[in-house]
């Protein structure tokens, strides 16, 4: 059964709504079972109309219609422009002949109201749900949580290891797996978190050992060292040398080899020895879920310091 209420973009290549939008038969049966489906808009005229290819015919969704706004208020231009080229959801309004051409009136506008009444007014904090990175800020990622309707990914919700900006972990596009963090009072707005997917500190911390030289990229330099991320909810701490070339090579965003001297689960503290620029293939930014997010929908808690741990870090969701 196909989950309508997914974001934008991946119902697209799905058999079942290439049957819909491929025939006028189709836009008409979409239109009595009420099916949201998706299309690529083609452009945005002068009086911001989406155009959209519906496999030769053409849909149409008004400024109005484009997407779901706040009681009294109305779409922002920028909204509506930023759509073209992209895929978008909707529902059919009507289909017609005109100037001998099939033209279907669309809505966006209420295929994501039905999401937000069916779908995401039922979600509680701690549910695991799909996302895709939409927009960057220095603040955090703006992501689709579905049909469209975004939700706020902020920069400190990203991962433990600590980032400059969103782009150093994602990139817009990218698909992911997110948690329920908060919503707010009135239900309309949705902020969500992605570090209690990514594993714990011990998780982390098993993939290696004393005595590896492994990659990691180089996250702030303070006065008594330099924080090396090794994963993203890992980091660890490398003195800077003096009289060595450590300087050289401690810069934010560098990547740097390092040579692991200790790892302390008691104090979460991972001793590390730089040794030299890495000059390897940069990893991919592709997060490893440490939850199986195929098969584990909530979390009511989840804990990243280690039991006996001074420092506490957590998340408690119920």
């Amino acid at each position: 059964m196909i989950n309508y209420y997914l974001p934008e973009g991946r119902l697209l290549g799905t058999k079942e709504n290439y049957e819909y939008i491929s025939s006028e038969e189709g836009l008409r049966a979409a239109q009595r079972e009420g099916k949201i489906l998706e299309a690529t808009v083609l452009l945005c005229d002068s009086s911001l109309c989406l155009h959209l290819d519906l496999c030769g015919m053409t849909g149409i969704i008004e400024k109005d219609e484009a997407l779901l706004c706040r009681e009294g208020e109305r779409p922002k231009d920028i909204a509506i422009i930023t759509r073209v080229g992209k895929p978008v959801c909707f529902k059919v309004l009507s289909v017609s002949r005109e100037n001998g051409h099939t033209v279907a009136r669309l809505s966006r506008r209420l295929a994501q109201e039905d999401c937000a009444k069916t779908r995401l007014s039922r979600l509680r904090c701690g549910d695991l749900i799909p996302a895709t990175v939409t927009h960057l800020e220095s603040f955090g990622a703006f992501v689709d949580i579905g049909c469209g309707i975004s939700s706020l990914l902020s920069v400190d919700s990203i991962s433990v290891s600590r980032i400059s900006h969103p782009s150093d972990r994602l990139s817009v596009g990218d698909r992911i797996h997110t948690v329920v963090k908060s919503i707010d009072a009135d239900g309309r707005r949705i902020f969500v978190s992605m570090r209690e997917l990514l594993g714990t500190w011990e998780e982390n911390a098993a993939m290696f050992e004393a005595g590896q030289t492994v990659a990691g990229v180089v996250r702030s330099i303070e006065s008594y060292g330099v924080f090396i991320e090794l994963a993203p909810n890992l980091a660890g701490l490398a003195e800077i040398r003096n009289g060595t070339k450590d300087n050289d090579i401690a810069v934010v965003g560098n990547y740097v080899a390092v040579y692991i001297k200790s790892i302390i689960p008691e104090r979460m503290k991972i001793k590390l020895v730089l040794i030299d620029s890495y000059r390897g293939d940069i990893p991919s930014k592709k997060p490893r879920y440490f939850t199986d997010v195929s098969t584990v929908k909530h979390l009511d808690f989840w804990r990243y310091s280690p039991y006996g741990a001074p420092k506490i870090i957590e998340s408690v969701f119920s």
